[in-house]
């Protein structure tokens, strides 16, 4: 039987490769952050009494940690089958520069704390990426309405005419949904922002190692409390993220919907660049809006992946479980689908045609007959009695204004009635908590890395 030889004792060569799973592949994404995650432990190790590491050496491991953070941009890091993942590999490439030296990197650390807050500073970036580009998608959602704020739209009920709207209302509500997901995603973030290294094997060590030391210089707010909770909090974390991930995708999802329904011949609301579609390979005249279908599929991948997640987790007892390794693939996938989808909507908004002809023809004079039946309600009649009557009255709407309609809806949040400096604020106040955020980081990392 043959056996590999690994950091943490030998295997059996296809038990190794079937644990190891994807983890070779996937902890490509986690080895900056698994080196400034070992960056941060090995400076509280040099600032314990009796210190672990000296002050010289913890510049000595930094140095290569530095080196190894180089290597990766460059593609020339390898994780090995026999590593594992990317904790060993680092170790293995630490104690191969260091000797002794890199053997000591892992005192009162175990990967299970090492993974769990590999994920963290992992989640922390992908989320404010993601804030990044919703708070893009969504200025030129609001760009859009605003220069389309008086254009008649059929609004609807049942996918049904229903009663007089513009595009600028269509347009802003998506946005307003989208800024709904930011606040979700802004929380998601804040619960992510607990350090839980130090924890170790989720019970703690028998020595005075620093941890609210280990969350400053990481740059989180605070490190997470107790120490099973750190480790029992794998998988749920990346359940809440993908939970706020999948409802960015279903506003996404709606207003890909209504633009596949607007942008047909039959309605002609709006119409797509011919760049941004697709052809057929047998009719030439196709022009194909594949990438709003596939933004729709999408969503469904992106709820999927939490509920992988969540499965997961949910029968798991106390303590760390292996199972929480295949959590690790829907949650990068969850996340870099949701972000995909955000870049490629944004170009879609910007492009879109508005056909102004089209949208008034679509007012036939029943999508005026709540108006008229409210206009009777102005001049004292009952608003039942103005209700039958308009139902039996309908020919007298036929010359109806689509445009004198929404002009006259001017209360808060109507087609005339949209604050949209609330809703720039709000648009703003995403792009500002990004930038803050992300100084924080900077600041505390760069000053890390630095030794």
């Amino acid at each position: 039987m043959k056996t590999q030889k690994t950091t943490v004792g030998s295997i059996n060569s296809d038990m190794l490769a079937f644990t190891a799973g994807r983890d070779v592949e996937l902890d490509m994404n986690l080895i900056v952050a698994d080196c400034i995650g070992t960056a941060a432990h090995v400076t509280m190790l040099s600032k314990m009494k009796p210190a672990i590491i000296t002050a010289a050496e913890k510049k000595k491991v930094i140095r290569e940690l530095n080196a190894i953070v180089v290597l990766a941009a460059e593609g020339k890091f390898k994780i090995r089958l026999a590593d594992q993942d990317v904790h060993l590999a680092v170790e293995r490439t630490l104690t191969e520069k260091l000797g002794d030296l890199g053997k000591k990197v892992h005192t009162c650390r175990s990967r299970n704390d090492q993974v769990a807050v590999d994920l963290r500073l992992y989640a922390r970036e992908e989320m404010l990426g993601t804030l990044d580009e919703a708070a893009a998608l969504i200025s030129a959602l609001l760009a859009f309405a605003k220069k389309n704020e008086k254009v008649p739209m059929v609004g609807r009920t049942h996918m049904q005419p229903g009663m007089p709207s513009s595009v600028g209302l269509w347009a802003a509500a998506h946005a307003e949904s989208l800024l709904d997901d930011c606040a979700l995603l802004v929380n998601a973030f804040e619960l992510n922002d607990q350090c839980p290294l130090g924890s170790a094997a989720s019970y703690g060590v028998p020595l005075p190692i620093d941890r609210e030391l280990t969350a400053d210089l990481l740059g989180f707010s605070r490190p997470s409390h107790t120490v099973l909770y750190a480790n029992n909090g794998r998988g749920k974390l990346e359940s809440i993220v993908l939970g706020a991930m999948s409802q960015v995708m279903l506003s996404l999802s709606r207003m890909a919907q209504d633009l596949m329904l607007f942008t047909m011949p039959e309605f002609g609301y709006f119409t797509l660049p011919d760049e941004l579609c697709t052809g057929s390979s047998i009719m030439p005249q196709k022009k194909n809006p594949d990438v709003i279908e596939l933004v729709r599929a999408r969503a469904s991948r992106v709820k999927a992946c939490e509920l992988a997640v969540y499965d997961l987790v949910k029968g798991s007892a106390g303590g760390y479980n292996r199972d929480l390794q295949d959590a690790k693939e829907p949650f990068m996938e969850g996340i870099a689908t949701t972000r995909a989808c955000l870049r490629v909507l944004a170009p879609f908004v910007q492009a879109i045609r508005v056909n102004k002809e089209k949208l008034l023809a679509g007012f036939t004079p029943d999508v005026f007959a709540t108006d008229r039946a409210l206009e009777l309600v102005g001049q004292g009649m009952p608003f039942r009695d103005a209700y039958q009557y308009v139902k039996e009255n309908l020919g007298e709407l036929a010359n109806m204004d689509p445009v004198k309609a929404i002009l006259q809806k001017t209360h808060l949040g109507a087609p005339l009635g949209i604050d949209w400096e609330l809703l720039k604020d709000r648009a703003s106040a995403v792009v500002e908590t990004v930038r803050e955020e992300r100084r924080v980081i900077d600041r505390a990392v760069s000053k890390l890395m630095k030794g």
